[in-house]
């Protein structure tokens, strides 16, 4: 009698493209561990349960839904603002839907915790509408996170930068979650092409995720746009390829903002005249309000002080030195220093608190934040001794 494990099973050729499509694998990746995965696909021979298993596992889809009639229609839980060519992406990947998901479940748990304490709505969240003046809105957001006049010029690095902008974000209780890959698989990288962030509005417990596989810069526009959705308490995830947002009023609201929050045109007008003529005009805007060059040059653009055609020049250019920036850019780092950015350090806090006080069972502290046994006390440990 065959053991169960070599039984061939019936897999519709439809669903193991569907799982390759939707895990963004190349078929040259999955032949090296699946060397009949085109003939499985052409529905010429049949997988084992054991194979079946292992495609599941390799391509991180649910093994159901492999033996599923059909494959499933994936939508994503939030508006979707992403474009490409002008059209909307309509399949998201493996990796964009599970971490919705998971930041999801990760507000829903903060959002009842903090009501229980006691916390007031934040008053922020839906206060304008995306009809309002962009320069009133961006100098209102400056205002409720404490960045003063010519602050991004203030911090030495395109990091520095980051890190005080999200601590301030955190200090008025929002949540900021960084990271390039699902949850801490390295194995599972997410893609700046496919989305460089998205948003989840709430009144207690708002989430903000940026790609932490995106430049530094990129992230620092990232993080003001989502700044400006949650002031208009719309969620939803965008990739704002060349530099557009998608053909929505509350997008290119969004953009508005977040141009003005980082670069306020008043303060363009004052440095531009000095800094016109000069070769790196733009490296010169984007180190002193750390952002990207491509940021600085389109602010340029809509201020219209350079003309479209110097704009695209510029931005044709900029795409291939930054496809070598992006293959030279280092990885790794301090795990628990790490932590901080992926699990968010006040969600981390708030979980191990509810976990001591017995208010959340350990199984589920760690499943929040995606840290297991050891690996979450010692964690816990170093934030609770680390000075805010």
């Amino acid at each position: 009698m065959p053991r169960a494990a070599s039984i061939r099973v019936d897999v519709k050729p439809a669903l193991l493209r569907w799982a390759r499509e939707r895990a963004r694998l190349r078929e040259e990746t999955l032949l090296r561990q699946f060397p009949k995965l085109r003939e499985w696909e052409a529905g010429t021979t049949k997988p084992t349960l054991r194979q079946v298993e292992a495609f599941a596992d390799a391509t991180a889809s649910p093994l159901g839904y492999l033996f599923l009639p059909e494959p499933p229609e994936d939508a994503l839980p939030i508006p979707d603002f992403r474009t490409l060519d002008d059209q909307p992406i309509r399949r998201p990947s493996a990796n964009l839907l599970d971490t919705i998901f998971d930041m999801q479940r990760r507000q829903a748990w903060l959002r009842e915790d903090r009501i229980e304490a006691g916390h007031e709505p934040l008053p922020f969240i839906g206060s304008v509408t995306a009809d309002a003046a962009p320069a009133r809105i961006a100098a209102a957001m400056r205002r409720t996170v404490g960045a003063v006049a010519g602050w991004a010029d203030l911090h030495g690095t395109w990091t520095d930068a980051l890190s005080w902008l999200r601590n301030r974000a955190e200090m008025i209780g929002i949540i900021v979650v960084i990271n390039g890959v699902v949850g801490n698989n390295t194995r599972r990288k997410l893609d700046p092409e496919e989305f460089r962030g998205f948003v989840l509005p709430d009144d207690y417990a708002p989430f903000v995720f940026l790609n932490g596989s995106d430049g530094k810069a990129a992230q620092m526009f990232t993080l003001a746009h989502e700044l400006a959705h949650l002031w208009i308490n719309q969620a939803g995830v965008f990739n704002l390829r060349d530099m557009q947002p998608a053909p929505d009023s509350r997008e290119r609201f969004c953009n508005a903002v977040a141009a003005e929050f980082l670069i306020p045109e008043e303060e363009l007008r004052r440095v531009w005249s000095d800094i016109s003529g000069a070769p790196r005009r733009f490296a010169l805007l984007a180190r002193r309000f750390k952002v990207s060059e491509l940021v600085a040059a389109r602010r340029a653009l809509d201020a219209r002080l350079i003309s479209r055609d110097a704009f695209f020049r510029f931005y044709n250019a900029y795409q291939e030195e930054d496809r070598r920036r992006a293959a030279r850019q280092s990885t790794g780092g301090n795990f628990y220093a790490t932590q901080n950015y992926r699990v968010g350090r006040p969600f981390a806090e708030a979980v191990g608190r509810a976990a001591k006080e017995g208010r959340l069972l350990y199984r589920d502290a760690f499943e929040l934040t995606g840290l297991r046994g050891a690996t979450f006390e010692r964690y816990l440990a170093i934030i609770e001794g680390a000075p805010q």
